[in-house]
């Protein structure tokens, strides 16, 4: 019965390091710059160490503290680089219709824009785009997928 156990918590701390390793992420660099990147990577940057995305909870708008840490971030980038204007992309994981993803997308765009303008960036320079569930960064279906998905992306502006 012991050794029953013993090897069942084997299994599980071995699928665990399986799990765990699969889930390394790519650092992409120079995004905002033009360089290459493909959507498979998870993380992109704007700039060496500024992150370009966001993510929000199942079914939030509301920012964390790790998004809040990202946009000062992005925000300080930006007071530097005066002249470049931004799009933010709302995005939403695939459960939900269509339209409630398109505004859920765009309530987490306009909240990393409101968040952005406290940090002294002109509105004028951020525009809000969501584009709903239509564009996944992973198009699993599982809760490690939809985390990825639930997201606000700072691109710039053509």
């Amino acid at each position: 019965m012991k050794l029953n156990k013993i090897f069942k918590n084997i299994l599980l701390i071995a699928f665990a390091g399986i799990l765990l390793s699969a889930c390394a992420t790519k650092k992409v660099t120079n995004k905002i710059q033009g360089d290459v990147y493909t959507g498979k990577d998870t993380i992109e940057y704007l700039a060496s160490g500024v992150p370009d995305r966001v993510f929000f909870a199942t079914n939030e708008s509301v920012l964390t503290t790790a998004s809040r840490e990202t946009l000062r971030k992005q925000a300080a980038w930006l007071r530097k680089n005066s002249k470049l204007s931004v799009v933010l992309e709302g995005h939403a994981d695939e459960r939900g219709t269509r339209e409630y993803n398109l505004a859920l997308g765009e309530r987490r765009a306009n909240a990393a824009k409101d968040y952005l303008m406290t940090y002294g960036i002109s509105g004028n320079r951020i525009s809000v785009i969501s584009y709903g569930k239509e564009r996944p960064v992973d198009s699993g279906s599982n809760p490690l997928a939809w985390s990825k998905n639930r997201r606000s992306v700072t691109v710039k502006a053509n």
